[in-house]
């Protein structure tokens, strides 16, 4: 395993929903996540965030302050994943692009119904994003 790799996430909440990706490749593959990705060589954090928002959802936005941060560690990958909150247009409306298969605005009270990837339930609770 090699050291850790740095990852952002957008947090976009409107209207009493979250934005999602349905994840089309590895890690996470086919489970719901919020939009992110590793952060590039000379990029900064709201940049890479703002890409990886551009590149999943076909949508730009305004980034914010950080919500929070985790560690992914597996038997191959380690992960630093730092999330931040997101603003979009009020109509703006997702296309699944890049390594996303699909995305979506989802009620924030359904969460728990969706196959979301592991911790990011837990990470919105804990960080005040829903509901705990």
């Amino acid at each position: 395993m090699s050291g850790p790799e740095l990852c952002v996430g957008a947090v976009v909440v409107r209207d009493g929903a979250i934005l999602l990706i349905r994840r089309g490749s590895p890690p996470g593959e086919g489970l719901w996540s919020v939009p992110g990705g590793r952060v590039k060589r000379g990029e900064s954090l709201a940049e890479a965030v703002g890409r990886e928002l551009r590149e999943e959802t076909g949508l730009s936005g305004e980034v914010g302050e950080a919500v929070g941060w985790t560690e992914l560690i597996g038997r191959r990958r380690h992960y630093v994943v730092v999330d931040y909150r997101v603003t979009v247009a009020p109509d703006a409306a997702p296309t699944a692009g890049s390594d996303a298969a699909d995305a979506a605005w989802v009620a924030l009270d359904e969460l728990a119904e969706w196959d979301l990837v592991d911790g990011l339930l837990r990470f919105l609770a804990d960080n005040g994003v829903i509901p705990q």
